[in-house]
């Protein structure tokens, strides 16, 4: 019978104590102080400070990150609003389709990206008055092979859309075919490459797209009648709005709104060449990879193989507990997207009071899914064995344990060593979905980086190679304990 030797289990112990201070401090979201505290007798008892604000950061041009640092008409008037009410701002980076799911799990106090006034939102979340107004448009490739000049037009075609995003609802209306994109930007690159007809969506972001586009390849055809007016969102109940709707007021009347409205869209903006984005942003995104990329995927694979030895010593008891306890784990894991248990543990935790930092989230889901597919490595490579092994110890005097560690597992090593490798390579280009739970790693710096430009190819490149010289070390790595380990086996 095979059991769990007591030096694993002080191994188990001994590795979360270790790695409790790591990931307690780890990097995560990044959440970037931008505005200091100047008249903290003045802010509203409501609002806390400092005040967590939830963005995207890759919306060009209301919410952009360059660095550190997030820029944009919503951020500017948030900063304002900020300084006016005395309480510091601290923006979380958020993929839009994450955004009220990170506010209803409290990850941040409010929501400063373009959020539409509908009625919808307005039953669900604390909305403040509207801020800018704006209108829709409807976008068509240059060369329009669809004829497609109005939004009559747009029956029966296929229009790029975010899904929860108002501009859907509004070409849903006029009877397009709704094709789910993440935001304008891919939308864009959807409607160049012919995969879809048409775009409706915010006129000032287009406006902003094709002046800051080296090669926009399209052209706006149509307006929407009605406008779009968008405000902040808060949980409701949240008692924020009414100090930061009198602020709002005040900006208005004293002409502070107009000026940065004036700041972003009365002014041509001239586009970076895809060089200079590289030469500005290669350090930057080789920074993501040594802060977030590489520690996020050591610990995971570290953590991931002690729970693979557990559950693959529980997978081959004989008693029957630890074997289902084994079988529902691994079932579990490998029956269930990545993605879902990242949502799980950051989104839906919080909801029973388990509240975690996006960094030991990440390492967290990522370390129970290596731990349930590197489970069936470790065992199928312990009982691939032959079972003469195991009686020729006992035959000498060892005891199980010994028998495992000293005969089996190093000749089971080499068995194990390429699979475990391409887990470890899959593990790293896995790292990137935790952008989703507010990680910055080596994608979502890419998509900071291409945002206020549009300039994407040159930026997921960069990603791609960051990803591909990781890949290639661990290559090499693997090769060299491919050669250590065939010395246990005889030739």
């Amino acid at each position: 019978m095979i059991t769990l030797p007591r030096r694993l289990a002080h191994l188990v112990l001994a590795l979360a104590i270790a790695l409790a201070p790591v990931l307690l401090s780890a990097p995560g979201a990044a959440a970037a102080p931008t505005t200091a505290s100047t008249t903290p007798a003045a802010a509203s008892e409501a609002i806390p400070n400092p005040l967590r604000v939830g963005t995207e950061g890759v919306y060009a041009p209301f919410s952009i990150k360059k660095g550190d640092e997030f820029t944009g008409f919503d951020i500017d008037v948030m900063n304002e609003v900020g300084k006016r009410l005395g309480v510091e701002v601290e923006y979380v980076a958020t993929p839009w389709d994450s955004m009220f799911a990170a506010l209803g799990a409290g990850r941040f106090d409010i929501v400063a990206n373009q959020v539409t006034l509908n009625p919808e939102r307005k039953q669900l979340y604390d909305l403040s008055d509207p801020y800018v107004d704006t209108g829709g448009v409807l976008v068509v490739a240059e060369d329009n092979p669809k004829d497609i000049t109005t939004l009559a037009d747009l029956k029966g075609k296929k229009a790029a859309e975010n899904l929860t995003s108002s501009w859907r609802e509004v070409a849903e209306k006029h009877g397009a075919e709704i094709v789910g994109v993440d935001g304008m930007t891919e939308a864009m690159a959807n409607l160049k490459q012919g995969r879809v007809d048409a775009i409706v969506n915010d006129k000032l972001a287009v406006r902003n797209y094709i002046a800051t586009s080296p090669d926009p390849g399209v052209k706006v055809v149509d307006e929407t009648d009605d406008t779009s007016q968008s405000v902040f969102a808060a949980k409701k109940g949240s008692g924020y709005m009414p100090a930061i709707n009198k602020t709002l007021a005040e900006m208005e009347q004293d002409g502070t709104t107009q000026k940065i409205y004036d700041r972003y869209f009365a002014a041509d903006v001239e586009a970076p060449t895809w060089w200079d984005l590289v030469k500005d942003n290669a350090g930057p995104m080789a920074l993501a990879a040594i802060k977030v990329t590489i520690p996020l995927t050591v610990l995971s694979f570290a953590i991931g193989l002690v729970l693979a030895m557990i559950a693959a010593m529980g997978r081959m008891s004989h008693a029957a507990l630890p074997r289902a306890i084994a079988r529902s784990y691994i079932s579990i894991i490998r029956g269930t997207p990545l993605l879902v248990q990242l949502y799980l543990i950051f989104f839906a935790l919080p909801q029973l009071g388990v509240d975690l930092a996006p960094f030991p989230a990440a390492v967290i889901a990522l370390s129970l899914n290596v731990g349930g597919y590197a489970a069936e490595v470790i065992r199928s490579a312990v009982e691939s064995i032959p079972k003469g092994q195991w009686e020729a110890a006992q035959t000498i005097g060892m005891s199980p344990r010994t028998a495992l560690r000293r005969i089996i597992l190093p000749q089971a090593a080499r068995t194990a060593v390429p699979p475990l490798s391409n887990t470890l390579i899959s593990l790293v280009k896995d790292t990137s979905l935790t952008s989703i739970i507010l990680v910055v790693e080596i994608l979502r710096q890419a998509q900071f980086a291409a945002a206020p430009t549009f300039q994407f190819m040159a930026m997921y490149g960069l990603a791609a190679i960051y990803f591909w010289i990781i890949c290639m070390i661990i290559s090499v790595f693997q090769d060299r304990a491919e050669e250590r380990f065939s010395r246990y086996v005889a030739v």
